[in-house]
C-alpha cells in the first residue's frame, strides 16, 4: 500500500496512516488548548445539561484546511499528540503538515477535560450516546471554531465509530472520512460481551455503591486489565511477550499493579455509550470519500467475520484496507501506529 498524499480526493486510498502513540515530536507547531461551554445541551434522552464543557486541542493555524481527529474510548485529544501518530503526520512535508492543515482534536463528552460524571454529578450525569457526542463535536466545530467544511474526519476505535456517524449525520460537511479500528454495525459478539462483563463487574461490586463511592472500587482495576488483555494487544504480540506461564503471570501482575487514573462512573458511561451504536441502516447516505482501515488481528472487530468486505460495498465512494497481522502489530491497537 502506498502511503502518500493523504488528503487528496483524487487518491483517497493513499495514506490514511493509522494513528499511533509514542512521544510527541516537536517539529510541528505547539498544540493549543481551549474550552467551550454549550448552554442547555439536550441529550438524546431528553435530559438537558445547563452547561456542557467541551475541551479541545488544535495544531496549526485556523487559516489552514480543517482536519478533525477523534480519539478512542476513555482517551482524550492529547492522546494523539505522540511520536507514532503526530510525529509521523503533522511535521513539515508529512501527510497532515500542520503548516497547511488546521488540526482539531476534541475531548469527547465524558472524557478528558470535557464534562463527565466525575465532575460532580456522578450517576446523575445525563446518559449520553455516540450521537450526542458527534452532535456536540459538530457544534464545537461550527459554532465555536467557525469551521464551515472539513477536509477530513479521521478517528481511531471509538473515534472511528464516530467517523462513520459523522459521514451519515453531516454528509456534506467533509471531503473525506477515515474510520479506523471500527466497523459500521452494532457492537455485538465478543466485543459487546466483554463490554458487558466490564460494566457488570463494576456495577456488581458493593464498593461501587450505586456510583456513590468514596474511593475507586477495587473492581475497576481488574475490569480495565481484563478488558485490555481480552480485546487489545494482538494474539501474536502477547504470546511473544509472554511465551511461558511464568512470563504471562509476570505480565499480568505488572498490569494489575499499574497506577491508573480512571474513574469508575466515567468508565461505565463511556462503554455504555456504545450500546445503541449502529450506522449500518444509513451507509448509503455517506457522500464523502471513505477509507476504512482495520487490522487482521483486531480482537474487537474480527476480520474473519467478513463484515467490512460486505458493508463497504454500500458506501458509494468507499474503500477498505486490512493490515496483515504479525508479532509486531497490536491487535485493536495496530492502527495507533502510523508506520503501518
Amino acid at each position: 500500500m502506498k502511503l502518500t498524499r493523504v488528503l487528496s480526493l483524487a487518491a483517497c486510498s493513499l495514506v490514511y496512516f493509522l494513528i499511533g502513540f509514542s512521544g510527541w515530536a516537536a517539529d510541528y507547531p505547539s498544540p493549543r488548548e481551549g474550552d467551550w461551554v454549550l448552554r442547555d445541551f439536550r441529550f438524546h434522552t431528553g435530559e438537558v445539561l445547563p452547561e456542557l464543557r467541551l475541551h479541545y486541542v488544535t495544531v496549526g493555524a485556523p487559516t489552514g484546511e480543517p482536519v478533525l481527529i477523534l480519539h478512542g474510548t476513555g482517551g482524550a485529544g492529547t492522546n494523539m499528540l505522540t511520536g507514532d501518530f503526530a510525529g509521523e503526520l503533522f511535521g513539515p512535508g508529512q501527510p497532515l503538515d500542520a503548516s497547511r492543515y488546521f488540526i482539531i482534536l476534541p475531548d469527547a463528552i465524558g472524557a478528558g477535560k470535557s464534562s463527565k460524571p466525575s465532575d460532580g454529578l456522578r450517576t446523575r450525569f445525563p446518559q449520553y450516546n455516540y450521537d450526542d457526542m458527534v452532535r456536540a463535536q459538530y457544534r464545537l466545530i461550527t459554532e465555536h471554531l467557525g469551521v464551515r467544511h472539513l477536509r477530513l474526519v479521521l478517528g481511531q476505535s471509538m473515534g472511528g465509530m464516530h467517523t462513520w456517524i459523522w459521514g451519515e449525520m453531516y454528509p456534506d460537511f467533509m471531503d473525506a472520512l477515515v474510520p479506523m479500528a471500527s466497523m459500521p454495525v452494532e457492537v455485538a459478539g465478543r466485543n459487546w460481551m466483554t463490554r458487558r462483563m466490564l460494566i457488570d463487574l463494576i456495577r456488581n461490586d458493593p464498593e461501587w455503591n450505586g456510583g456513590n463511592y468514596t474511593q475507586q472500587p477495587r473492581s475497576l482495576q481488574l475490569a480495565q486489565v481484563y478488558f485490555g488483555i481480552a480485546t487489545n494487544g494482538g494474539t501474536r504480540a502477547l504470546y511473544k511477550a509472554a511465551p511461558t506461564r511464568e512470563k504471562a503471570d509476570q505480565l499480568l501482575s505488572e498490569r494489575l499493579a499499574q497506577t491508573r487514573s480512571a474513574d469508575a462512573n466515567d468508565l461505565l458511561y463511556q462503554y455504555e455509550a456504545s450500546r445503541d451504536y449502529n450506522p449500518a441502516p444509513k451507509l448509503e447516505s455517506i457522500k464523502a470519500r471513505l477509507l476504512a482501515i482495520n487490522s487482521a488481528d483486531d480482537e474487537r472487530n474480527p476480520a474473519e467475520l467478513g463484515i467490512m468486505e460486505r458493508e463497504i460495498k454500500r458506501v458509494k465512494h468507499g474503500q477498505y484496507v486490512l493490515i496483515p497481522a504479525s508479532d509486531e502489530t497490536r491487535g485493536h491497537g495496530t492502527t495507533s501506529s502510523a508506520k503501518w
